[in-house]
C-alpha cells in the first residue's frame, strides 16, 4: 500500500500546476494579441519553458513524496526543452525572415547583415520594392 501524501505537498503540487496553467494562458494571450509573426513566436517560447519547469517540479515533489525517495527523472524533460526550445525558435524566426524577404515584404523585416551576392530576389524587380 502506498503511503499517504501530506496535505502540504499536495497544496504545493496544486499551486505549481496552477502556475503552469497561468503561464500557458499568458502565452495564448500573447499569441492572440500580437500582430506580427515575429512578435507572436516570442511569448510561447519563453512561457512554455517556465510552465514545463512548474509541471516538472510538481511531478518531482509528488512522486518523491509518494515513493519516499527523491525522484529526479522529470528533469530530463526540462533539460531537453532548455536545449530544443531556443533552437526551434531561432529556426522558425529565420524561416519567417527568409519567407518575408522572398515574398517582397522587405519593409516589414530588418535588412540582411551582408549584401546579397549574385542575382537579386524576384521581389526587387518590382518598381515598388525599392526604397530610394
Amino acid at each position: 500500500m502506498m503511503p499517504a501524501i501530506p496535505v502540504w505537498a499536495e497544496v504545493i503540487v496544486a499551486v505549481l500546476l496552477l502556475v503552469s496553467a497561468v503561464f500557458v494562458l499568458g502565452a495564448a494571450w500573447g499569441v492572440v494579441r500580437m500582430d506580427s509573426y515575429f512578435l507572436r513566436m516570442h511569448p510561447p517560447a519563453l512561457v512554455y519553458t517556465g510552465a514545463t519547469w512548474s509541471v516538472c517540479l510538481a511531478s518531482i515533489i509528488y512522486f518523491s513524496m509518494q515513493n519516499q525517495a527523491l525522484q529526479l527523472r522529470a528533469w530530463v524533460i526540462v533539460i531537453l526543452l532548455a536545449i530544443t526550445v531556443p533552437i526551434t525558435t531561432v529556426l522558425l524566426s529565420r524561416a519567417g525572415l527568409f519567407r518575408a524577404r522572398t515574398q517582397g515584404q522587405r519593409n516589414s523585416v530588418p535588412p540582411p547583415l551582408h549584401p546579397v551576392q549574385g542575382p537579386p530576389f524576384p521581389a526587387e524587380h518590382d518598381a515598388g520594392a525599392h526604397d530610394g
